[in-house]
């Protein structure tokens, strides 16, 4: 019978989905890790090493797109039949503050490097696999716990942005954005997303 009442409504939202509530994590690939690894991090300690989490100060990014394709099928009169297609991956953007020490930027500019320069004459070669990682997303709870996670698998830069420059800006940090491309996502609770990684990595295997 839907929401009759004040008390309803305020069940029903509890304290809300908030805008500002949120968390993003990701790894570095290996080898964009050891570029970045050659320098100070965004605070006064160990220099980054392959595989800990970047630290980056992100200050705005999207709950994924969920798209779906469709197919026309022409019929009479200029009519046309629409029929669900397949599903879409769109891109996906953040938006970072830039740290004193440019760590954030350098691991991106890094990563992209790393995609480009291809590396097809070295001993060891850089293959795609290598330019990969998997990334999350939550929005979190008053309690700062994840209240639904989305894990994109395979993301990889596909667009460092420029970062302005002004005599004009002043009270400001400057930030730049960074879009990605990626397989698929796993949306759900932590549990989730976590079991859903597993059944994948066991596919994977097989």
């Amino acid at each position: 019978m839907g929401l009759q009442t004040i008390s309803d409504l305020r069940v029903a939202l509890g304290l809300g989905a908030r805008a500002n509530l949120f968390n993003v994590s990701l790894l570095l690939p290996l080898e964009a890790a050891q570029l970045t690894a050659n320098g100070a991090t965004a605070y006064e300690g160990p220099a980054a090493q392959p595989g800990d989490a970047l630290n980056i100060l992100v200050k705005a990014a999207q709950v994924p797109a969920f798209t779906l394709g469709t197919i026309e099928v022409p019929y009479k009169a200029g009519r046309r039949i629409k029929l669900p297609g397949d599903r879409i991956f769109a891109d996906w953007t953040i938006t970072i503050i830039n740290d004193e020490k440019h760590v954030a930027r350098r691991a991106f500019t890094a990563w992209i490097n790393l995609i480009s320069r291809g590396n097809y004459d070295a001993a060891n070669k850089s293959i795609a696999k290598n330019y990969y990682t998997d990334l999350t997303v939550s929005q979190l709870k008053g309690n700062n716990l994840d209240q639904r996670m989305y894990k994109l698998f395979g993301a990889f830069p596909t667009d460092v942005s420029a970062v302005d420059l002004s005599m004009d800006s002043t009270d400001t940090l400057s930030e730049f954005t960074v879009n990605f491309q990626y397989q698929y996502l796993v949306a759900g609770t932590a549990t989730e997303v976590a079991k859903a990684d597993h059944q994948t990595t066991i596919a994977v295997a097989v």
